[in-house]
């Protein structure tokens, strides 16, 4: 056969065959005194099982390693692997076909912010802000809008031992009737020291009612649970959490940083040093003591 009529027909193109011939992925036969290509019926079976792999949704290079793995083994092996391996695809699929459906149920009722996509415990916590944003009657604090920003921060980049304190946090926010009301109070007084300077006697108040208004289930998990033991695990990263802390100070106007910083610090003294506080008092303290 020649390469035209290889490729009719395994149903590819005679562009696909040469490219697969450039990748490695079908051998290339002898050539003829005159230049031309000579298939065998073996190269029309090959090429037609490369067709059908790719069409079960392998990439090429997926398909090379199932093609060598294939040598030595029987024909049923090989088709219960491909068959786990779609099942595996196909849970996902699901998976995240379902995520999508919830988020989908969010926009639909105006409840997808700027900051998502984000999970739906968080989505669900980001509606329950703009319900109370409206409730109160008064427009959205500039310090809410930022508190959104970084907790869709770190719902796509907590790891494991730091997920614990997060979704505590989330279902406490949510649970509490008047967690969220407490917290828009928060808000408005952060919003108020916009403008002020990290000496002004406000600060200290409002960074007490900062640790004073966290829910007790993310504090206790802060205290002895996963969150204090990934952080003594993860000391190694100490250079990300100080980056982290600095850049975190960066965005907030003095007085305001200063009341992160001064909560951060109760809330270390409180937790014994772990969770996400922790690494960034110490961080704050540590250039501090190089500055001086």
């Amino acid at each position: 056969m020649r390469i035209g009529e290889l490729a009719a027909l395994a149903g590819v193109t005679t562009r696909t065959v040469r490219h697969y011939h450039r990748i490695g992925l079908l051998p290339e036969p002898a050539r003829r005194a005159n230049g031309y290509r000579v298939y065998t019926l073996r190269d029309a079976v090959e090429l037609a099982r490369v067709r059908r792999l790719t069409e079960l949704g392998l990439s090429l290079d997926e398909v090379r390693d199932a093609l060598a793995d294939d040598i030595g083994k029987e024909l049923h092996e090989i088709l219960a692997e491909l068959d786990a391996d779609l099942a595996r695809q196909e849970g996902a699929i699901r998976q995240r076909r379902a995520r999508l459906a919830e988020l989908l149920r969010y926009a639909e009722g105006g409840g997808l912010t700027a900051e998502g996509p984000v999970s739906p415990e968080l989505a669900a916590v980001f509606a329950d802000m703009s319900r109370t944003s409206a409730r109160l009657g008064v427009p959205e604090p500039a310090s809410a809008a930022k508190e959104r920003e970084l907790l869709a921060l770190l719902d796509s980049t907590a790891d494991d031992a730091h997920r614990g304190w997060l979704d505590a946090l989330l279902h406490a926010l949510s649970a509490d009737p008047d967690a969220m009301t407490r917290a828009y109070e928060i808000y408005a007084r952060l919003d108020e020291l916009a403008d002020a300077e990290a000496t002004d006697p406000r600060v200290d108040v409002l960074a007490r009612d900062v640790v004073a208004v966290l829910p007790e289930e993310a504090l206790a998990l802060m205290t002895g649970g996963p969150a204090a033991a990934g952080t003594a695990a993860a000391e190694d990263g100490d250079d990300g959490r100080e980056a982290f802390a600095e850049v975190f100070f960066a965005d907030f106007p003095p007085a305001q940083a200063e009341v992160m910083r001064r909560a951060m610090a109760l809330l270390e003294e409180r937790t014994g040093g772990a969770g996400e506080a922790g690494g960034a008092g110490r961080a704050d303290r540590r250039r501090g003591e190089s500055a001086s």
